[in-house]
């Protein structure tokens, strides 16, 4: 495809400019003003805003096995409604992602489809029970990201011999931390000890984010997540892992935003039936609203769009050791055009994911995600 998109406002973590972008061949070709438009498709932004697309380091897809909660169809094309182009996808499904007949079984269904990029991630113990690794040399050659979450690796022998391999064999552990404070605690003076390639999912207290700034301020090498809803809400009682926090939790992990101890963004978007929220079952279907959520929250407490850029797709390209997300010449044209001005109301009628499970309908959120671009191609108008 060869278009234009005129009068954008171009953002991404480096720059906030006014300008037009040249898409050919799946590239930005040119940036620039006033780009001739002869025999070209022009798309008017109207001065909305063009961003890099979002990297997901964190959702649950529950297929195989669990597909009456969504499948890899409805939760890629939930994730491009949303904005995502890449999704990371945790490996506790039915059967667990921990050997390769299950791992391939999932990336041949995703070619399918193919509608957003997937790492699938893969279980670090068998059947996420903490006592015997994967074959982590054979996993190795489909992902670089194994992870229990879910469930928590109690046994601290294991999970040191976890963080040694992530250096030997080079992958990064994607940590499930519950009790959150003691696991992270436990997991940071292990990485400490050992090394290793750690990233923590999901913080919500005030007490974690401050030994994660105690560690990095040591110079240590990891990284950690927190989630829209995190950020969006606080003393909700809906069933979440890690729960909602207080209000002094939830200003903390803004303050961490602000202060650059938290790394990214990620959805933990994790969609269930309402019969399985009914039994509990623990999470927000979340990735259709995540940029809302979010730049909601950025925009009552005057933070960037240059941070939530960076959040949201420069750090995890980079942590996912892709090309940087950013909007440049000669990158893959890989972007979201949004509008800031329209503000709405959560309503999960218009979600595509199968789950329909969230705190939030009938919230009032800003900004919506009007069309994201994969290579060039509309994945979402």
């Amino acid at each position: 495809m060869d278009y234009i998109i005129k009068n954008a406002k171009i953002v991404d973590k480096r720059k906030t400019l006014m300008g037009d972008l040249w898409i050919s061949d799946g590239k930005i070709k040119k940036i620039s003003n006033n780009i001739d438009s002869v025999d070209k498709e022009i798309i008017d932004a109207e001065g909305k805003v063009v961003m890099p697309s979002f990297i997901d380091m964190h959702v649950h897809l529950r297929e195989p096995g669990q597909t009456e909660k969504e499948d890899l169809v409805s939760g890629e094309n939930a994730a491009v409604k949303g904005g995502f182009t890449h999704v990371c996808a945790m490996a506790n499904t039915k059967p667990t992602c921990d050997n390769k007949e299950t791992m391939e079984y999932i990336l041949d269904k995703h070619k399918e489809n193919g509608i957003c990029d997937l790492t699938q991630i893969s279980a670090l113990t068998k059947g996420l029970q903490g006592e015997e690794f994967v074959n982590i040399d054979e996993m190795r050659k489909f992902t670089n990201l194994f992870s229990d979450d879910g469930v928590n690796v109690d046994d601290d022998e294991i999970f040191k011999e976890a963080l040694k391999l992530s250096k030997e064999k080079d992958f990064k552990i994607l940590t499930h931390c519950e009790p959150e404070v003691e696991t992270i605690k436990r997991d940071l003076k292990l990485v400490e000890d050992v090394g290793g390639n750690l990233h923590i999912c999901h913080i919500s207290l005030k007490e974690s984010l401050d030994l994660i700034k105690e560690y990095k301020d040591k110079g240590l090498k990891f990284s950690c997540e927190v989630t829209p809803h995190h950020l969006f809400e606080w003393d909700n009682d809906y069933r979440v892992n890690p729960p909602f926090g207080s209000k002094t939790d939830r200003d903390a992990m803004i303050e961490g935003i602000k202060e650059g101890i938290i790394d990214v963004i990620a959805t933990d978007h994790a969609p269930h039936t309402q019969e399985d929220k009914e039994n509990g079952a623990p999470g927000i279907s979340g990735i259709e609203e995540a940029f809302s959520y979010v730049y909601t929250v950025f925009k009552q407490k005057g933070i960037s769009l240059n941070c939530l850029s960076e959040k949201m797709s420069y750090m995890p390209s980079k942590l996912l050791g892709f090309s940087e997300a950013l909007i440049e010449e000669g990158k893959d044209a890989n972007l979201v055009l949004i509008d800031l001005n329209e503000y709405h109301k959560v309503n999960t009628n218009n979600f595509v994911s199968k789950g329909k499970n969230t705190p939030f309908e009938g919230k009032k959120v800003y900004g919506k995600v009007i069309m994201t671009i994969k290579n060039g191609e509309f994945v979402y108008k």
